[in-house]
């Protein structure tokens, strides 16, 4: 059992796998290619990426790979609470610049399903907090880029409770409005 649900912006999707508990703690079923396919969802993932921030208020992104090597991310909280955030970064887009942002934990076992041509970060909700996902591209640097996480232009409410965490890469992104963005809005998702 897989629930789906859509999000304000094509593509970008919130699911929640059913969890079997007992005394022990739980199963579920993160992925099933069969599964997602049922539910319109086909992509092939090639890689998994497992990260660890150890501070409350760390933020990694706004991140993403460009074409030839863009990425589809299922995103998800393995230890702790996480604030997700997909921003649409696909020109001629209706929803270009917009964004959406989940709560994702390891007690709520929800995961953001984030199509290439968006921007994607998270801000960090408790210590030592574990985020877990799958690419459909492998990690190509030379196609990588960033937009600062605080563009006044996007307006994305993290709910930072202290200065914010970041790498010296973040720190030093550019502004939305200096980003060329590489992806194109194909029509409706």
């Amino acid at each position: 059992m897989l629930d789906v649900q859509p999000t304000a912006l094509p593509g970008v999707m919130i699911l929640t796998p059913r969890r079997f508990g007992d005394g022990r703690g739980f199963f579920s079923e993160t992925w099933n290619r069969q599964r997602m396919a049922d539910h319109g969802i086909q992509i092939e993932f090639v890689q998994d990426n497992h990260s660890l921030s150890a501070d409350v208020d760390t933020i990694r992104g706004l991140h993403f790979q460009a074409p030839p090597h863009a990425q589809d991310k299922l995103v998800r909280c393995g230890r702790g609470r996480l604030f997700d955030v997909a921003v649409d970064i696909r020109v001629g887009s209706p929803t270009y610049g917009n964004w959406i942002g989940v709560e994702l934990s390891a007690e709520n076992g929800k995961q953001l399903l984030i199509p290439a041509g968006f921007l994607h970060g998270f801000v960090t909700r408790t210590p030592d907090t574990e985020i877990i996902y799958k690419c459909s591209d492998y990690y190509a640097p030379e196609t990588e880029g960033a937009v600062r996480f605080d563009d006044p232009s996007i307006g994305i409410d993290w709910g930072l409770t202290g200065a914010a965490v970041l790498s010296d890469k973040d720190a030093e992104a550019p502004s939305f409005k200096s980003f060329q963005s590489p992806f194109t809005w194909e029509g409706a998702a």
